[in-house]
């Protein structure tokens, strides 16, 4: 753009009055001043119209100010946090029953079949919770589901929180086994609901959410790998119950960490609120859990994650009954357990890294061949010492499968849809924490505990199958 300026003849200098000299003066200066901040204008791709001066200072708003950069960091750290003891929990409960088991049948006294009614019950529960928690976060949102058993405004997450807590204090005082299954019932729903959410938020996050996933379900074994040797005491005891006492106070403090966090928010007020991009909108007329129940994908990772979760709650649940039956293990024969969830979290902090350099689909593979080669070991060496490192190796390798699974489900679901479908995917996968341990036992039953290693090794080559049917790339469209 030209900038304009007058030019004056020498000789008309003079026939000029000095004021009108200033004032022409001034009008140029100002008229060249005004088409130069015009061209900056243009040149910077602006389009602030030529009226408007470039100080925008005369009571026009201000934009609102954003939150400060190191209280957004502070309050994902404390969130992730929060998760990240929830998951503790988790693997807190389902590390516990293992080692109890033997004094639960003498308690009792029980066969394998009945004491396998505590899987079940736990399955139940769970399977209601991942069912519910589709209805409950399409209406309720994320943070209120963290508290349960209230009116509308504060619903349901610890069916989330409160749910383990009422279960945890049903257990504590050993009452009569109807009523010790039914606290397995309501401990299944609260943990149900919480699996989900926790997964379901992690899977969205962005960057780093593998990393994530790992380190929060790492905590998991860490909590898994906690109560066995804190069970395998109070297994020693006439007081055996006691020990869902230490439970009792790890669900209350979990509830009020929840509470204090997430202050019943949605999960996209949350992520909003983080500076994170919304989540796209279905454009589906159907509601999310038609769209769910029709989608071929969220089953093969449900029936995976069904016979994974089964692997791992018989692993750790009747390994013990398995040392101490068919190789002579003694009252100490819990710390195997322990041995496998060390593995099992140690394998989630470690083999993290080995994503980096192998795609996670071809790793679960890799994975499931060695833990069925470890397998084969147990069943046909009868070694005590040799049989427990084995079992802490198959955790080692089994312990990254469930949030790489987890990870993957994040790329090929649409968000709009991760939530309620991790609910279900993680809801239905409990049943095998049920299915497994039930057909186990019954099977010990009749042929006895030997039979353990068959029934696992089969299970590894279900599982597998199951993850061959998995798409492998990124689909955003159902």
């Amino acid at each position: 753009m030209a900038i304009v300026e007058s030019v004056i003849e020498p000789e008309t200098l003079s026939a000029i009055a000095p004021n009108d000299i200033g004032r022409r003066t001034r009008r140029n200066s100002e008229h060249a001043d005004s088409e130069r901040f015009e061209l900056r204008s243009v040149v910077a791709g602006e389009t602030q119209d030529k009226s408007t001066p470039p100080n925008n200072s005369q009571g026009s708003p201000s934009p609102a100010p954003l939150p400060d950069a190191r209280y957004i960091k502070h309050q994902k750290r404390l969130q992730y946090t929060a998760l990240c003891f929830c998951l503790f929990l988790a693997g807190y409960n389902d590390g516990t029953t293992g080692p109890l088991l033997p004094s639960i049948q003498r308690r009792y006294q029980l066969n394998f079949t009945i004491v396998s009614l505590l899987f079940v019950c736990a399955c139940i529960g769970c399977v209601i919770g991942g069912l519910s928690n589709v209805f409950l976060t399409d209406r309720y949102g994320f943070g209120k589901q963290w508290l349960v058993y209230s009116d509308y405004d504060l619903i349901f997450s610890d069916s989330g929180a409160i749910g383990q807590v009422i279960g945890y204090g049903m257990m504590a005082s050993a009452p009569p086994f109807p009523v010790l299954a039914l606290g397995y019932v309501v401990n299944g729903f609260g943990l149900s609901l919480q699996d989900a959410q926790a997964n379901g938020f992690v899977a969205v996050l962005d960057g780093g959410s593998l990393a994530k996933m790992n380190f929060m379900h790492a905590i998991y074994g860490f909590g898994a790998l906690s109560a066995p040797l804190i069970a395998t005491q109070f297994a020693r005891l006439n007081r055996w119950s006691f020990h869902y006492l230490t439970s009792l106070g790890i669900a209350i403090a979990n509830l009020i960490f929840l509470t204090a966090v997430f202050r019943f928010k949605t999960q996209e007020e949350i992520l909003t609120k983080n500076g994170q991009a919304p989540a796209e909108v279905s454009t589906s007329q159907k509601n999310t859990l038609r769209q769910i129940l029709q989608n071929k994908t969220v089953h093969f990772l449900a029936f995976f994650i069904l016979v994974y979760v089964g692997i791992e709650v018989t692993m750790g649940g009747w390994i013990v009954t398995f040392i101490i039956g068919q190789r002579g293990g003694g009252p100490s024969a819990g710390y195997v357990s322990t041995g496998f969830f060390g593995g099992l979290t140690a394998g989630r902090l470690v083999l993290h890294f080995a994503t980096r350099i192998i795609p996670e689909r071809h790793t679960i593979f890799i994975y499931a061949i060695l833990c069925i080669g470890l397998e084969l070991t147990i069943w046909r060496v009868p070694s005590l010492i040799g049989n427990a490192i084995c079992v802490s190796f198959i955790g080692f390798f089994l312990g990254p499968m469930y949030p790489s699974v987890m990870n993957h489900t994040g790329k090929i679901l649409p968000r709009w849809l991760l939530t309620g479908a991790i609910g279900w995917i993680a809801g239905l996968g409990v049943a095998g924490s049920a299915v497994l341990p039930f057909m186990t036992g019954a099977l010990a039953n009749h042929f006895g505990i030997v039979s353990l290693q068959p029934i696992i090794i089969a299970s590894f080559a279900v599982m597998t199958l199951f993850w061959a049917l998995v798409p492998r790339l990124e689909r955003r469209e159902v």
